[in-house]
Parts: C-alpha cells; sequence; structure tokens
C-alpha cells in the first residue's frame, strides 16, 4: 500500500520532528522537496518520503507544480486553517501523546537556536481556576495561535523574524468542584 493510499491521522503523522518542521516551513511557503530540503538541511528523498506522508495525511496540499530540468517538481503548502478533510481519522490518546512528546523534544531545540539576549516567555502552570478564566485563557492561546499561523511569510522573506510558539493547553482531570 503507498503513502496516498494509507489514511493515518494527522497527529501521528506530526508525531516527528522533521515532519513538525515541515508544517511550520509550509504554513507561509509553496516549496518542493528539493526547497525543504535545502531550508530543513536534510536529503531531497528524506524530504520527499516526509512531504508524501504529510499529504497523505491530509495536512498538507499541492500548490501546483514546477518544472525542473525537464522534469515535473509538486509545490507543498500546508492549509493550517482549513477544516479537517472528510473521512479523516480521529485521532487516538496514543497519537495525541506521540504529538505531545515530539512537540516537549522540539522545545529544547528551538530555544537554543534563539537569538541571544532577546526576551522569551515560559510558563508551566498546572492550576485551579474558575472556568470562565479557563476559557478566557484557552481563547487567548488559541488567537495567538492564529495570529502567528495567519502571518508566516517565507522563510528570510525581509522584515520578517523567525520565531517560535509551542504550546499546549488543555484541562486536566478532577476539575470538577461542585458546591
Amino acid at each position: 500500500m503507498s503513502l496516498e493510499e494509507e489514511r493515518i491521522s494527522e497527529l501521528r503523522a506530526t508525531a516527528h520532528p522533521l515532519r513538525l518542521q515541515m508544517l511550520s516551513l509550509l504554513t507561509g511557503a509553496e516549496l518542493s522537496a528539493a526547497e525543504v530540503a535545502r531550508e530543513l538541511g536534510v536529503t531531497q528523498a528524506n524530504a520527499s518520503y516526509h512531504l508524501r506522508l504529510l499529504h497523505a495525511a491530509g495536512l498538507l496540499e499541492v500548490a501546483g507544480e514546477e518544472t525542473v530540468r525537464g522534469g515535473k517538481a509538486k509545490k507543498y503548502r500546508h492549509p493550517w486553517d482549513a477544516p479537517r478533510p472528510s473521512g479523516a481519522r480521529p485521532a487516538s490518546e496514543a497519537d495525541k501523546l506521540a504529538y505531545a512528546r515530539v512537540l516537549a523534544d522540539a522545545i529544547p531545540r528551538r530555544f537554543a537556536e534563539r537569538t541571544p539576549g532577546e526576551r522569551s516567555q515560559f510558563t508551566d502552570a498546572e492550576l485551579w481556576v474558575a472556568p470562565e478564566v479557563w476559557e478566557r485563557v484557552f481563547d487567548l492561546v488559541t488567537e495567538a495561535s492564529t495570529l502567528l499561523h495567519a502571518s508566516a511569510q517565507p522563510p528570510r522573506t525581509e522584515g520578517t523574524v523567525r520565531a517560535a510558539l509551542s504550546v499546549a493547553a488543555f484541562r486536566l482531570q478532577g476539575g470538577e468542584v461542585t458546591s
């Protein structure tokens, strides 16, 4: 069975550090496998494999084709704000946990690549708050994520800065207190 025929969950597809980087890269740009490979410092074959897997999971769309030395090269983009594809398999708890682990592993790598002296924001919270506070925080985190994704530009675009935002926000079990 080919990657195109195999349907895997979106979260399972992103549960790999390179694929997570590719999705970020392709949020603001339409790039071929060769361009992705150059930007991320991997082989074209490796980039192509992971791009096909992300496409098969419904996380990338083909944005066009270009002719390269007599052949055709697909350009991919991440339609981050598109509705979930019909027929997409829902993420299992194991898929969600795998994604959380990859996300957590990405933070130290990204932090090591930060601009020295620039401001950083760290928050770690496992707190009890009123439901309306939790809803507001969740909405603000969603708004920040949406703003960042909607503003994404191709790599090294003049007048841009490279930035990272990693957020995991979820309600914990055992938080219901009735009066």
